[in-house]
């Protein structure tokens, strides 16, 4: 039995479909690695699964979260390891489905901390980001580690304070590190997919999910949340199509324009998935078509055990 089957890719890719159609063939049940999606009341701008997917197949760890709490990929790692555990003992494997691939990594793997954090460092690096600006570190770390940046957000100050201050401290770029981590032995062993669709194929698809989202009532959802006192949750939890509806809501901004942003937003945010999954050797791709031919292939790759590019 392999332990863990892992459905990973950018968003839009037809991740959930593809992680149901197998749980349902394996008679098993789905954990969700999707950060945004642990979180109640995101459940139309994150794509989490609907409630007629969730009564297909149970899930974990979809909407378990209030938008106020915090989540870690140390804390999923604990709490998915028990999931998986629980259904290898009843003899069945576990699949694992979302986009953020650290998560993800973080359950197969073990969580990858790197150096111990180091406070002065970290005060120094904090202190000239407010000196010089954001767009100057993450600069700085686009030299230092070009791999790393294309992965992260270009204002994503934490990880990037964090990945200058893995390489003052060990002298190692943290992918560097992350690669010497990969190459040890995996917690648990597992197959992983992806669909392979053509960047402007995954992009329309994008855009049409983006309309779907708003048909089904995405400006509700946000207005309910900011009702409920969760505005500055919003900006925390950085959740593509949140911050820009919620613009629109404030005056800020057109309908018109918040979804063209939306859009871009998310086309940039598949661009560092595909880079992130892209570095990941052990992925099976799967050639796009459609749902039953992307269910064949999996299957068919599952049962010869073969680890290799489809």
């Amino acid at each position: 039995m392999i332990p863990v089957v892992a459905v990973v890719g950018p968003t839009a890719s037809g991740k959930t479909a593809l992680a149901i159609d197998l749980a349902e063939h394996l008679n098993t049940e789905v954990i969700s690695a999707d950060s945004m999606q642990f979180y109640r009341g995101l459940e139309l701008g994150t794509g989490a699964p609907t409630p007629e997917e969730l009564a297909r197949v149970p899930h974990h760890f979809v909407g378990h979260l209030a938008p106020s709490e915090e989540s870690s990929a140390g804390a999923f790692e604990i709490a998915a390891s028990k999931v998986v555990e629980a259904l290898n003992e009843s003899g069945r494997t576990a699949v694992v489905s979302g986009g953020s691939g650290l998560y993800v990594q973080a359950l197969v793997d073990g969580l990858f901390d790197g150096p111990t954090k180091d406070k002065f460092v970290r005060e120094q690096l904090e202190t000239e980001a407010q000196e010089s600006g954001l767009e100057a570190m993450y600069a700085r770390l686009k030299a230092l580690d070009s791999d790393y940046a294309a992965r992260i957000e270009s204002v994503d100050l934490r990880r990037i304070v964090r990945a200058l201050e893995v390489h003052a401290i060990s002298g190692q770029s943290i992918s560097e590190l992350h690669a010497e981590h990969r190459r040890a032995e995996p917690r648990f062993e597992a197959v992983w997919f992806a669909i392979d669709w053509p960047r402007d194929v995954l992009y329309g698809r994008i855009n049409t999910r983006v309309e779907q989202m708003l048909k089904e009532g995405l400006v509700e959802e946000v207005r309910g949340l900011l009702d409920a006192g969760h505005a500055s949750d919003i900006q925390r939890l950085r959740a593509i199509g949140y911050r820009e509806i919620a613009a629109y809501l404030a005056g800020e901004t057109s309908l018109e324009e918040a979804v063209e942003t939306m859009k871009m937003h998310s086309r940039r945010y598949a661009k560092r998935q595909l880079t992130w999954y892209r570095a990941e050797p052990r992925i099976n791709w799967l050639q796009a078509r459609d749902e039953a031919f992307h269910l064949e292939q999996a299957l068919t790759i599952l049962a010869s055990r073969e680890h290799v590019r489809a």
